[in-house]
């Protein structure tokens, strides 16, 4: 099921239909979610007709053809075009994802896209990370030490170095968050997959010195335990990761601790 935060009292209503100005061998349908909050009209759908022949493979080859050649009002956000920003995370045929690494292919039939789901949306397929950011910036995501800086480098083995893999990886685009029915239901109180992974990063760095304090942090009814192990971050990550696991070794230390 996908849920959207919408304008209070807004239904989605077919809108504009924008057929192909190409001619091709395959013509492609895209339906994209539109709501305008200067314009106070009800979000509604448009549906445009791409020529696949003149178009790049991914999704968001797709979204920058219809912004650039057909309505340059289309909002979304983009940059690094390699999956590595995580700005283009949205929900594309059911699914949490990157219009960047999204094969257009992939998609059988017409292709569906809305913002990320039960985010408040600022503009068409842009929602406001405001709140995902301020729980980002309350678990002190950067290295903490009693010691004395060293003339040199903090110093790692290997084997330390690699219990930080799975982890550092994470590009914050929210696909796994909004994806998570706990994080629907208590935005404000319960952190997520993605603030609890990136916690974790830190408590499981062997160069920190202030796994207490962050344990200590996270020791609250709803900001770690809202977790119900549902998986759906999980299965939502583009990068293959794994917030659900790390979650669960975060417990654990809760648990060892006491």
């Amino acid at each position: 099921m996908v849920e959207f935060t919408l304008p209070k009292n807004s239904k989605i209503k077919k809108g504009k239909k924008h057929p192909s100005k190409g001619v091709g061998k395959t013509n492609k349908n895209f339906k994209v979610y539109r709501w305008n909050p200067d314009d106070e009209k009800n979000p509604q759908l448009d549906t445009f007709e791409i020529n696949l022949d003149d178009c790049g493979p991914m999704v968001l080859d797709a979204l920058i053809k219809i912004k650039n050649e057909i309505d340059p009002t289309l909002t979304f956000r983009r940059s690094c075009r390699e999956g590595v920003c995580g700005s283009c995370a949205m929900n594309i045929d059911g699914t949490n994802t990157l219009a960047c690494t999204k094969s257009i292919e992939e998609v059988k039939g017409e292709v569906s896209i809305f913002p990320l789901p039960h985010m408040h949306v600022v503009k068409d397929l842009v929602t406001d990370m405001k709140k995902l950011y301020e729980q980002y910036a309350s678990i002190k995501p950067w290295l903490q030490s009693n010691s004395t800086n060293p003339s040199k480098e903090r110093s790692q083995s290997k084997q330390e170095r690699a219990k930080l893999d799975g982890l550092w990886e994470c590009i914050l685009c929210a696909c796994c968050s909004t994806s998570c029915p706990s994080y629907w239901w208590n935005p404000d109180r319960y952190l997520g997959p993605a603030v609890l992974l990136q916690a974790y990063r830190w408590i499981a760095d062997s160069r920190d010195e202030k796994t207490g304090e962050r344990l200590d942090n996270l020791e609250d009814p709803f900001r770690l335990y809202r977790c119900h192990t549902i998986m759906n971050c999980t299965s939502a990550c583009p990068k293959g990761l794994n917030p659900a696991k790390a979650i669960a070794e975060t417990k654990k230390l809760m648990h060892e601790r006491r």
